[in-house]
């Protein structure tokens, strides 16, 4: 059975004790999403891809989860399958309290207010025939009953909410750059009023020069309105700057959980510790004395995960152990959990 990360009992102790994060809003239990794979002429299927494999977390109301690891390792997926836009294979989703992991999608309608997604393109996110105000307005006109002025002024202050101009509401997606397209695609997703967005990559297809400033635009949308974030992301300083607590993700499975400071400072499963030791640093002197984690090898296929732990075949700490039990889940401090046999009662002196 995959590692699952249930409610840790100190960390949601820690957690009520602020009243900022008092409530969970997103509880996701033993999530699994494959996809399956046809072959041959009759397509008859032959195995599935393991896109998610089995993980659980929570997020508390207020807060900013980041979810990390390098590309094709689920992130995306994990996104797309808490909000439903995919039909999960297994597992349990709950969004303020209710259930969505099962819910037929035709009754996922009036729950759709509560939950959005901001996507990773801007441009392939919005229909290049529709004008800005047309496309802001869109979930205003699906779901509310608003006369027309009133949408108008709705779609007015969404757009002096993210920084546009309101002189641009009538121009079509092409004419704007790419940080303005993302903006566009944050307005449409406050349109609502929803407690919580998947922010799936928001930054990684803007400019360097404006990825700060998107950044921060969400940050004080999220201290304005007191929304819940799904921070997606391969850029660890950037998930550094924006998230409270961060999960390390590969080959489908969550390996790694812990709040910002602790994860930063004191990674404790290998594969953390070499993600993090690629981060490049800005000062010569100190860049100088980092030791590189290299990893040997690839990422294995998804299809055809290795038995055992699933970073076994790259893992520069690798025992026997690993290469045919899964490990569970250890808590190192509280709040803290990793994946790994290094910390099981026989070697938790020797890994620490």
């Amino acid at each position: 059975m995959p590692p699952v990360f249930m409610i840790l009992m100190p960390e949601a102790r820690a957690m009520l004790d602020d009243p900022k994060v008092s409530k969970i809003l997103v509880e996701v239990r033993d999530l699994k999403m494959h996809f399956p794979i046809h072959a041959g002429v009759l397509k008859k299927r032959v195995g599935e891809v393991k896109a998610v494999d089995g993980i659980s977390f929570d997020i508390y109301e207020g807060e900013t989860l980041g979810l990390v690891g390098e590309s094709g390792c689920g992130k995306s997926t994990v996104g797309r399958a808490i909000l439903r836009l995919y039909d999960i294979t297994e597992g349990s989703v709950k969004i303020d309290g209710i259930e969505i992991g099962h819910t037929p999608q035709s009754e996922l309608r009036t729950m759709r207010p509560t939950m959005q997604m901001v996507f990773q393109d801007p441009q392939a996110s919005l229909n290049p025939r529709m004008s800005v105000s047309a496309i802001i307005g869109e979930p205003l006109d699906e779901h509310t009953k608003m006369s027309k002025i009133e949408k108008r002024a709705k779609v007015m202050d969404l757009m002096d909410q993210v920084g546009l101009n309101r002189d641009f509401a009538n121009r079509y997606p092409h004419e704007f750059s790419g940080g303005q397209r993302q903006r566009i695609g944050i307005a449409r997703a406050l349109a609502l009023n929803p407690k919580f967005i998947v922010c799936d990559e928001p930054i990684a297809a803007l400019d360097v020069s404006i990825q700060a400033q998107v950044v921060n635009l969400l940050e004080d949308l999220q201290a304005e309105h007191g929304l819940t974030y799904l921070f997606i992301s391969h850029d660890l300083s950037m998930v550094r700057h924006i998230a409270d607590r961060v999960a390390v993700m590969y080959l489908g499975r969550v390996v790694e959980l812990a709040s910002r400071e602790q994860l930063y400072e004191a990674p404790k499963h290998p594969y953390t510790q070499a993600l993090l030791s690629a981060v490049p640093e800005p000062d010569p002197w100190i860049e100088d004395k980092i030791e590189r984690v290299i990893l040997q090898g690839d990422v294995p296929s998804p299809a055809n995960p290795p038995k055992g732990c699933n970073f076994c075949t790259r893992c520069p700490q690798v025992m026997e152990i690993c290469k045919t039990d899964e490990p569970p889940t250890f808590e190192i401090a509280p709040g803290h959990v990793t994946a790994c046999h290094l910390y099981s009662a026989t070697n938790t002196e020797s890994a620490s």
